[in-house]
């Protein structure tokens, strides 16, 4: 705090207060002020001098005073340094007696560093030009530990300062915290968080309509923003949620400084001081909700927080089962050791009791325990305790939880989709909380998901998009059309934070990455991409591969086992050799990922879905067959008597219906792909090399610019202009079919077939898949379509994303 500060918070005072309202401001010391005078008594104490560091304290004090001398007059600016230079001999003495003792006494230490506030209170007072009141004199407590307050005495002292008998009342007065006096006349303090509860004590004392505690944050926020960066601002919230977040870890109001007020049901709000504009948060006995209660219904959970550096212990035997005492025995030889336990867990068989410490007492704890099951150990009925350190503790808090079924499910739900393993839980019977225990280094990462999860931010995933040809850019677009109304209708937010062609990428944490690629970018690295996107503050990740070769497809696996989801349209990866397809499925399963492809057959026609579907209800399936290829329907459906084959290659190449290399279809290797990843969906151990493909341009070689392969297709042009008419005379037409059998070699063959065959009456790009099973004995489940081009296809991949994004528990 400098003299801007207490500018800065008499404006603030004077902005809040209404015409015939009352307040009372309670202040605490400058910053580091009260440290600064624990330390002069520890100086003292060591026998080292202390008046240096003391002179700096009242340097501080006098130097705010001379820059508040235009606010106060000179004449109040002396007298506030003469009433601190006054305090200061009396410091001096009590710090001289500390030196000569040799030894703190908490009676002086207490003495000494209360008067941070009683300064502060003064200079505050002085700028606001009103009275200040000495909490010292009127603030009668219980010493102790934790200090009780004597309320009667406390009340009359109070009261006859701001109600005097013989004069006006007082409609503004500044009240120092922290300090108090014992019943004994001794000067004392409130202990730690010691102003806040000053706040709350005097707001009792005063019947004060509502107490409002200033800091540095807008109110209490749904988690630590530090960690949490989509973490939203709480409204309201009950005396007993904010009391739980606070025992969780939260920064939220001490327990202890909530009680005066929770008694009397004042409500505490929380507010900032630099935005006193922001709502902020009201902490109050929350009415009880009705039937055709108006307000909104209440989120289940209200905040999330975590306590790292935790130790989990232990304790189990066939000795603790159904002898009475145990835990009595096992907890007393905590306490007595000074060991704080925050989580307790016990197996309903009484087999074991595991609970959870600061890893800093474990060695305390262990020896504690080791002593008073001595006698258990030496005979074998209790084992050793078993400790596991570098834990945190994870908890949920929100009264509404005891009314909403599910929200257990939801919560380790959310940890084990982002992999994170659970080594203990507790939940109280108020169902207020749930507890688990989980490794610290997972902290975060769990933090983020179950937040998340719960929607008290939008379901977040991460997006990286590996491939910006036709389907990636048309993906892209799709997406961003569609963002805001899946954020709007379902609390889904898709952030593209990294795009990538063959040989740059942009990482950044907005969409402004896809009109940064244009410009350049850095050189390409999976590694750094994948890494980008796992971000740890967002708990959900998710890379569309929209490439056609091998080298992003070797990524798959070490992305899945990262948790990494992985779409594409790519059919390099589920018709790709056997081992890696394993090895990609394995890594699915062991990092809690999803891969998905619809779009590698049919486009966006939904074909692997509805072959799992037949599968995973208990149809067997006998045969697929069907048109497959979109470039080679819409050549064939589009081939005009006297046109050429290779024309129509062209102009399917001009329009996005082709692989980057048409060879790839013409050679039918591209349909041969789907058919390898149907036989595989099918349950089949099928290669590429089983599959009888007919290549329509054999002598046409791979990666050929465009004009070469056209030029080579010339003898290819004759010999489908003389099938094609072979076929028309017949009243027949031209189709590529592939069929996969339930057992025997796939295939991949031009065929002739009659005009009243499903598959002759096919238009444009469009698939045909009919599948043969034994509940389709009498005629096949057909899927028809457009089959080709980047818009549709772009829709099929924008379908998977969709499909992450339910199995995630969005839209």
């Amino acid at each position: 705090a400098g003299p801007e500060r207490y500018r800065h918070v008499a404006g603030l005072v004077r902005s809040q207060q209404t015409p015939g309202g009352r307040t009372a401001v309670v202040v605490s010391a400058m910053a580091k002020v009260t440290d600064a005078l624990f330390d002069c008594c520890a100086r003292a104490a060591q026998g080292a001098d202390a008046d240096d560091a003391l002179d700096a304290v009242i340097h501080r004090h006098h130097g705010c005073i001379d820059a508040l001398v235009a606010d106060l007059g000179a004449e109040r600016a002396a007298a506030l340094k003469t009433a601190i230079d006054d305090d200061t001999r009396g410091i001096r003495s009590l710090l001289g007696a500390v030196r000569m003792m040799g030894s703190r006494v908490d009676v002086i230490d207490e003495v000494v560093a209360g008067h941070g506030e009683v300064w502060s209170a003064q200079i505050l007072a002085a700028v606001l030009g009103v009275p200040w009141l000495d909490a010292r004199k009127c603030l009668i407590v219980e010493a102790g530990a934790q200090p009780v307050v004597d309320e009667t005495e406390s009340r009359r002292r109070t009261r006859a300062f701001v109600d005097p008998p013989d004069g006006p009342p007082v409609g503004l007065v500044v009240i120092t915290g922290y300090v108090a006096t014992t019943r004994d006349g001794r000067p004392t303090t409130l202990k730690r968080n010691g102003s806040d509860f000053s706040a709350s004590i005097f707001g009792a004392l005063l019947d004060a309509r509502e107490v409002v505690i200033w800091t540095d944050v807008d109110g209490v926020l749904s988690a630590d923003p530090r960690r949490v960066p989509e973490a939203v601002l709480l409204d309201e919230m009950s005396y007993a949620e904010a009391m739980e977040l606070a025992y969780f870890g939260a920064k939220v109001v001490h327990p202890r400084t909530m009680q005066p007020a929770v008694d009397q049901k004042i409500p505490i709000w929380i507010k900032n001081t630099f935005r006193p504009n922001v709502k902020g948060t009201v902490i109050h006995a929350v009415p009880p909700r009705t039937e055709d209660d108006p307000r909104p219904p209440a989120p289940a959970v209200k905040g999330f927080t975590t306590i790292d550096g935790i130790a989990l212990l232990n304790l189990e035997g066939t000795g603790m089962v159904g002898v009475p005492g145990v835990a009595e025995r096992l907890f007393g030889a905590l306490r007595q050791a000074g060991v704080s336990v925050v989580v307790i867990s016990q197996a309903s068989s009484e087999h074991s009791i595991c609970f959870a410490i600061p890893d800093a007492q474990v060695a305390m704890a262990k020896r504690a325990v080791d002593d008073v099951f001595a006698a258990e150990r030496a005979q074998g009925l209790v084992a050793d305790l078993a400790v596991v350190t570098g834990c945190s503790v994870l908890a949920a808090v929100g009264d509404a939880m005891a009314e909403q079924p599910g929200v257990a499910a939801r919560f380790f739900g959310a940890l084990g989709d982002v992999g994170v393993n659970i080594k203990a839980v507790a939940q109280g019977s108020s169902e207020r909380n749930i507890t688990a225990i989980i490794d610290g280094r997972d902290s975060t990462r769990a933090l983020r998901a179950v937040h998340a999860r719960f929607t008290l931010s939008d379901l977040t995933l991460s997006v990286g998009v590996v491939g910006t040809g036709l389907i990636g850019k048309a993906f892209l677009a799709q997406l961003e059309q569609q963002r805001d109304e899946l954020r709007r209708r379902y609390k889904v937010d898709l952030r593209v934070r990294a795009v990538a062609n063959s040989r740059s990428m942009v990482l950044h944490d907005s969409r402004a990455a896809v009109d940064a690629l244009a410009e350049g970018g850095v050189p390409l690295s999976l590694d750094a991409l994948a890494a980008h996107v796992r971000a740890d503050h967002l708990p959900h990740a998710v890379i569309v591969d929209c490439t056609a070769g091998d080298t992003v497809v070797d990524a798959y696996a070490g992305w899945l086992r990262r948790g990494i989801h992985v779409i594409t349209p790519n059919k390099r990866a589920a018709s790709g050799p056997l081992p890696r397809w394993r090895a990609i499925q394995a890594a699915a399963r062991a990092g809690h990922a999803r891969y998905f492809g619809e779009a590698t057959v049919g486009a966006g026609l939904p074909v692997i879905t509805t072959l799992k579907d037949l599968r995973n209800t208990g149809d067997t399936v006998v045969a697929v067959e069907g048109v497959l290829s979109g470039t080679l329907s819409w050549i064939f459906n589009t081939l005009a008597p006297g046109e050429s084959f290779s024309e129509r290659v062209r102009e399917a190449r001009r329009l996005g219906y082709t692989e980057p290399d048409p060879r790839e279809d013409l050679s039918g290797l591209d349909f041969a792909r789907k058919l390898v990843v149907l036989a595989r969906e099918m349950g089949r151990d099928v290669s590429l090399e089983d599959v009888d493909v007919e290549d329509l341009a054999p002598g046409a070689p791979f990666g050929a610019p465009l004009d070469a392969l056209l030029a080579s297709l010339q003898g290819v042009d004759r010999a489908i202009t003389a099938r094609q008419q072979a076929a028309q005379s017949a009243g027949q037409v031209l189709r590529m079919v592939g069929v996969v059998p339930e057992t025997g070699r796939p295939s991949v063959r031009l065929l002739a077939l009659p005009l009243t065959h499903p598959f002759a009456r096919l238009d444009g790009s469009d698939n045909i898949l009919a599948f043969r099973t034994r509940r389709y004995a009498t005629g096949p489940l057909v899927v028809q379509g457009p089959g080709a081009g980047p818009e549709v296809t772009a829709g099929g991949v924008f379908g998977d994303l969709l499909r992450v994004v339910s199995h995630l528990g969005g839209a």
